[in-house]
């Protein structure tokens, strides 16, 4: 009887890890398309995101719909993706999507009882090469601002001059720029090995290009090659 029960003790782990990891792929290849959606409503908002940002920015980080759970501060955080431009200067075409997590309590702030989207941008080579190193604390590591909306060509160029990373979020149809200063960014290895099949780095897949694009994450990179096909960085 025990024998019994440690076999079907095993046999229930088997099952529930399988799950866990179908379940997991699933997640990662679900928040690929929810950001690609995400993504075009926010690009699509009238005042928005100015086109001079997007054609300037190495990167662009897209955390769908993230949501506050009770675990006091620190207790929110949200799962997403990073897209870059390709070649060692960002400045070819847009590349596969490694996987990120944004944390924080600071996230908390920003959320008020419901979903919140999140979209950084990456605006040097200097913020994107922290972020594929390791876990980057946004203000601390890496210089963060809110982001200008709008046309303003002037308030466009001040943001590059004093930040890394440019932020924004979308909640309850309110789009705005947002400080996420505090939180914390850094690459979802697991969601990055259950989408791809391996184990592999945010590095591999953004600079050495180790892996192509998933049809799960076409829709997102091909909305960025439309929408600013070139680097028109300085």
């Amino acid at each position: 009887m025990k024998r019994r029960f440690v076999r079907l003790s095993s046999s229930l782990v088997f099952v529930s890890s399988l799950c866990f990891s179908l379940v997991s792929a699933a997640d990662g290849n679900d928040r690929l398309l929810e950001s690609a959606k995400v993504l075009g409503e926010i690009l699509n908002i009238p005042e928005g995101i100015p086109q001079s940002l997007l054609d300037r920015a190495e990167c662009v980080v897209v955390i769908p719909s993230v949501k506050k759970f009770a675990l006091g501060i620190g207790g929110s955080y949200g799962k997403g993706a990073m897209v870059c431009r390709g070649g060692d200067d960002y400045t070819g075409p847009w590349g596969a999507p490694a996987m990120f997590r944004l944390e924080g309590g600071s996230i908390g702030f920003q959320l008020g009882g419901s979903a919140t989207d999140f979209v950084l941008l990456i605006v040097n080579p200097r913020g994107a090469e922290s972020i594929l190193k390791s876990k980057v604390k946004l203000g601390a590591d890496a210089a963060a601002a809110a982001g200008p909306k709008g046309r303003s060509a002037e308030a466009a160029t001040d943001a590059l001059m004093t930040a890394e990373i440019l932020t924004y979020s979308r909640s309850k149809g309110l789009f705005a720029g947002v400080s996420l200063n505090g939180s914390t960014l850094r690459q979802d290895t697991g969601a990055n090995e259950d989408v791809y099949g391996k184990e592999i780095s945010a590095r591999e897949i953004v600079v050495e290009k180790k892996v192509g694009v998933t049809s799960d994450g076409r829709p997102l990179v091909d909305l960025l090659q439309k929408q600013s096909p070139k680097n028109l960085s300085d």
